[in-house]
């Protein structure tokens, strides 16, 4: 049987355009010959849909753009995700089904089985769980059709095991001889690889050809990087779609072979696309076309202009730099250079008038001659003023600068630099937002060397350095990792070497600034654990970490 991927960048409730897509999709595989083409987890009203699923309407609309794609997809069979509607029953009235159908016909109907509710996952909240897994006919092949988790639990690859039964085991035990896996499976940094050694392991498992299609795209926060595969029953890779683009690729079962696209050759570049797709993703699904980013002369706000740039086009990017007594002369010129480098919009609004002004205006407890974080925060506050007027005026989506470990440590003020409708890098450690930056640079300079080599600054008081306030990144960054990704306590890593005084106030900083990140703007998810829904923690709380009480 020959075998199209269709790994398509879905958008949430756009019923219409998801199905047109499917469509086409669909009609490129049978132009090739294909017998069968497999669409992503829930690809008809995109994944995650939230608490949409809650309304009935929602439920109405996806059920009706469901069958009109049954109706009007003739010759070749087609394998997709909808949100299914139980008869009358105990527990939740919808599932996270998978269908096959041709010519008119539905031919099969499963539903997932696992549903996970951990990272930025929660699908015990809307669905019931399948409770079967059989394998069905067609086109001489037994198939064991699964969705996504439901291939994430084999004893073999997750010795402490999430759930009690494992689909695919039963399913082969049933006698499948072809498991596929439709999936919206979340892109993270080295995603990539464990995705693809869960796929070939189960494949040389069960001596079974696997074939796995996966969402691509930006859907919130979260990014799907595709790279849909299929792997023979001895495990080797036979077919392989892009990374981070809309793919369709053939994998034929009697011969092993099938079609390999390029996907990104190392870990830096993955992020580096991840960023460009998730900011055009996000702007345009929200309905914007045009951004803008407050530039200060220095890496964050260059990445970020940088990775607008690319993904909306230079001529919907603006920068605005908006120095103040404190800033360098060296900044002027390179912020200026940079946007030149892009082709950006560049525009020069000086705060100092705002920043006397309201010096004057809180006279009675604001000064120079006493100046403090209030002062410096004033500064951050009419800089995010600017913005969103501009925002305001001219219709564009401010993008907001900061990296995760400022991020995650506080060394950010609400309502100025936190400003935005998308925060681009926050899940973004300070040493890769270098590594990514160089790599933007890989053809041509973009962003000038001396923004990558000047020492980071907040430029909100004379002579400022972020070392003044931080730990030297390459000690904050491990340790921070450490601590929200690896969920080690500051015990263990004062064991892995650091100094105790340097674990604890970080890690006490990390703490108390959850008020902050409640209020900041949605970041896009680049690590294992990022800030936001797929790290849940109180604001209001007296558990002290940092000394283990």
């Amino acid at each position: 049987m020959k075998i199209a991927l269709a790994q398509i960048n879905p958008i949430i409730g756009d019923f219409i355009g998801n199905g047109n897509k499917i469509r086409a999709f669909a009609l490129r595989a049978k132009n090739l010959s294909c017998d069968l083409v497999i669409f992503p987890e829930l690809s008809v009203c995109g994944y995650p849909p939230r608490d949409l699923l809650e309304r009935k309407s929602f439920i109405r609309a996806c059920q009706k753009a469901t069958q009109s794609l049954v109706d009007d997809i003739l010759g070749i069979g087609v394998i997709l995700g909808f949100v299914d509607q139980l008869a009358e029953a105990p527990g939740k009235p919808i599932a996270n089904g998978a269908m096959l159908f041709e010519d008119g016909k539905i031919l099969e109907v499963v539903h997932k089985r696992l549903l996970p509710t951990y990272d930025v996952f929660d699908e015990s909240r809307y669905f019931s769980p399948g409770a079967k897994a059989e394998p069905f006919a067609y086109k001489g092949h037994n198939i064991g059709l699964t969705i996504c988790e439901d291939a994430w639990n084999d004893l073999d690859l997750f010795p402490v095991q999430a759930y009690d039964w494992d689909p695919v085991q039963t399913l082969a035990e049933k006698k499948a001889d072809l498991l596929i896996n439709i999936a919206a499976s979340p892109f993270h940094a080295g995603k990539r690889a464990i995705r693809g050694n869960i796929m070939a392991h189960l494949a040389k498992k069960y001596h079974l050809p696997c074939v796995y299609v996966n969402q691509v795209g930006g859907n919130d926060h979260l990014l799907f990087d595709g790279t849909s595969t299929a792997h023979t029953p001895g495990g080797t890779l036979a077919a392989l779609a892009g990374e981070f683009e809309e793919d369709l690729v053939t994998f034929d079962t009697s011969t092993g072979q099938g079609d390999i696209h390029p996907v990104c050759e190392n870990e830096v570049e993955s992020l580096a696309r991840a960023l460009v797709v998730g900011v055009g993703d996000y702007v345009r699904k929200c309905g914007f076309s045009k951004v803008v980013v407050g530039l200060s002369g220095g890496i964050d706000s260059a990445l970020t202009l940088a990775a607008a740039a690319k993904a909306l086009g230079p001529e919907n990017t603006l920068g605005v730099f908006m120095p103040s007594e404190y800033t360098s002369q060296q900044n002027f010129t390179d912020t200026k250079e940079l946007a030149d480098n892009l082709g950006c919009g560049y525009e020069i609004v000086p705060i100092m008038p705002i920043f006397e002004a309201f010096l004057t205006s809180l006279s009675s407890f604001c000064d120079k001659e006493n100046f403090g974080v209030t002062e410096q925060n004033i500064q951050a506050r009419a800089r995010g003023t600017i913005l969103m007027a501009y925002s305001n005026k001219t219709g564009a989506m401010v993008l907001s600068t900061g990296n995760k470990s400022e991020v995650a440590v506080g060394y950010c003020t609400l309502y100025g630099d936190m400003s935005g409708g998308l925060s681009v890098i926050s899940d973004l450690p300070k040493d890769m937002v270098y590594a990514v930056s160089r790599y933007f640079n890989r053809e041509r300079e973009i962003i000038p060397e001396s923004i990558l080599t000047k020492a980071p600054s907040a430029e909100l008081r004379p002579d400022q350095k972020d070392q003044d306030d931080l730990p030297p990144y390459e000690i904050l960054d491990p340790i921070l990792h450490a601590y929200i990704e690896d969920l080690k306590d500051p015990e263990e890593i004062v064991d892995m070497g650091y100094d105790r005084d340097v674990v604890e106030d970080i890690v006490r900083r990390v703490v108390r600034n959850e008020y902050k990140r409640r209020q900041a703007a949605p970041g896009l998810k680049l690590t294992s654990k990022a800030f936001g829904e797929g790290r849940r923690y109180p604001v209001a709380q007296k558990f002290k970490d940092q000394d283990g009480s």
